[in-house]
């Protein structure tokens, strides 16, 4: 017993300098204070608290008690720094601090010169030091697996470490943190409805067994986006040529793609950037531009357009020739000329341009084509037509031009649209239909060769009597005049009744001859029959003097 007291005496309450317990000399102090004995054996050195769990870096206060009425030599043997804090009879006190890690330490007493022991596990938490969700590329194709990882540093006692794999608060995995750093991973299918989602990695130290609680930690989340770009070629409508100084818009469709809202869209005419309209419908996008075409680009240019979705690109292309189509442009050496007088027309067009003027070819494309004539009367209001052709990339374009020439001409008067000699009768409405030709538009004005009073001409009147008579009509223009004489008849009701008199009874003298005729015929005409005495004549041969003498009956 004095031997046990004295070692007892020697173990320090505070470890010497530069000295480290570690839990292999505690179980080699433990082994030498604990000899066996029999005596006490019925007391029970109790240990409070027991099994305790503390936060890494904390302290623990630690009571050895017993019920031992002459206990000695209360004492605590631990790796850990240790401080007496109180004592009494069958009781000591101690304040443990720096728990940075599991360890295990050991009560001891002596009663009735028998030693006692008791002894308790200390766990020590601590919460992870960095969790983290392993970097994903933000965009992924819709089809595809797609690994998350989660990594741990720290976190203790990993018995009670769980860590799970979230998308939103759905639990895609959850395991035990094992290894430093603990790392675990889960494959998820992307689809559409993942588009935006946030996943995330969330650690759970459970010590709700310990009474302590349910302690968690997440990490910064990682936003996902799904994309379907279809392998299905661009739709790009362009037209085939383009008018230098002219503009058309360019159109490049694109279906099946997701999001289409989110897809970059870019139409650019050979080096050069389109300002392009984008909308989206559903999964369709459309993407719309102006091309404006320019000396510069004239050729053979490249309409390009390129989608680019999720990292991934489509393109397509085509082709648009620009040309340069000057012309045709007609000339008149005066659009209006006096009768007889000598008149150009020409035409002309780019340099690679054929002109055609009123069906004659030009001697060669680029070159002016010609016409000259004498202006006559028939060539008022004449038209002149050029056609200009052009080749562009194996096709021939064509465009017209005319041009109207003016031949100023006298006044002349058709006959046929003045007659000569009317006959009227008296109180009926008529109209002098008197119509003259000429550039500028003749006015015509009919006047009595006695009274010198007009008739109304192209406009309708009342007829009398006193219209009869002749008139003279005339047509005036800056260009001369033009003169006829119209005879105008007027009949009273009295002629015409002895008129039409007359005219019954030629009628009826021509009926009357038609009758006469018919039946006249008819008197001579009758049905006559052939006596057929006999049914055959004897043949007999005749000379031919016989035949003259014969006279006939």
């Amino acid at each position: 017993g004095t031997l046990l007291h004295r070692l007892a005496n020697m173990v320090p309450l505070v470890p010497l300098p530069g000295a480290r317990w570690t839990p292999f000399i505690s179980q080699l102090l433990v082994c030498c204070l604990l000899t066996p004995g029999t005596q006490g054996q019925e007391f029970l050195l109790r240990v409070e608290p027991q099994d305790p769990v503390v936060s890494a870096g904390g302290s623990l206060l630690v009571n050895c008690s017993t019920d031992c009425p002459h206990a000695k030599l209360i004492t605590l043997e631990t790796s850990l720094l240790k401080e007496p804090v109180g004592n009494g009879p069958g009781w000591a006190a101690f304040q443990l601090s720096n728990v940075t890690g599991d360890s295990e330490f050991h009560c001891s007493a002596f009663c009735n010169g028998s030693q006692v022991t008791g002894s308790s596990n200390i766990t020590a938490y601590r919460f992870p030091e960095h969790v983290e969700l392993a970097p994903v590329s933000p965009w992924q194709p819709v089809g595809k697996n797609l690994t998350l990882c989660c990594w741990v540093a720290g976190g203790a006692p990993r018995t009670h470490l769980f860590v799970l794999l979230l998308r939103g608060e759905e639990v895609l995995n959850r395991q035990l943190a094992v290894g430093e750093p603990a790392e675990v991973t889960t494959t998820v299918l992307t689809g559409r409805s993942d588009h935006g989602a946030n996943f995330f990695c969330r650690t759970q130290l459970d010590l709700r067994p310990q009474g302590l609680g349910l302690f968690q930690n997440s990490s910064a989340p990682r936003q996902l986006q799904t994309f379907v770009l279809p392998v299905t070629p661009l739709d790009l409508v362009v037209p085939r040529f383009l008018e230098v100084g002219t503009s058309c818009p360019v159109t490049c469709t694109l279906e099946g793609l997701f999001p289409a809202s989110e897809a970059q869209v870019q139409l650019a005419l050979g080096d050069q950037m389109l300002n392009s309209q984008v909308t989206s419908h559903g999964d369709m996008l459309v993407a719309t531009a102006t091309v404006t075409a320019n000396m510069e680009l004239e050729g053979t240019q490249k309409i390009v357009c390129s989608v680019t979705l999720g990292g991934e690109n489509r393109e397509t292309q085509e082709n648009l020739t620009i040309y340069s189509f000057w012309g045709p442009i007609m000339n008149l050496s005066e659009p209006t000329v006096p009768e007889g007088t000598t008149v150009n027309v020409s035409c002309a067009a780019g340099a690679r341009v054929q002109v055609m003027l009123d069906g004659v070819p030009a001697a060669a494309p680029g070159q002016l084509a010609l016409l000259q004539l004498n202006a006559t009367e028939r060539d008022d209001r004449r038209s002149f037509f050029c056609n200009a052709s052009l080749e562009v990339d194996g096709m021939i374009l064509h465009r017209d031009r005319s041009v109207q020439l003016r031949v100023l001409y006298g006044p002349k008067i058709d006959p046929a649209k003045c007659p000569q000699h009317l006959m009227w009768k008296d109180k009926t409405t008529q109209v002098l239909q008197c119509q003259a030709r000429g550039n500028p538009d003749p006015q015509v004005q009919c006047l009595h060769e006695g009274s010198r009073s007009p008739v109304p001409v192209g406009i309708p009147f009342r007829v009398s009597l006193n219209y009869s008579g002749t008139y003279y009509c005339q047509a005036a223009s800056s260009q001369g005049t033009y003169n006829v004489t119209v005879a105008i008849n007027v009949q009273d009701w009295n002629y015409l009744i002895v008129t039409i008199i007359i005219g019954v009874l030629i009628l009826t003298l021509v009926v009357i001859a038609a009758l006469w005729c018919v039946f006249g015929r008819q008197k001579r005409r009758d049905i006559y029959h052939v006596n057929q005495g006999s049914i055959w004549l004897p043949l007999t041969s005749r000379q031919p003097d016989e035949a003259l003498e014969e006279q006939p009956s």
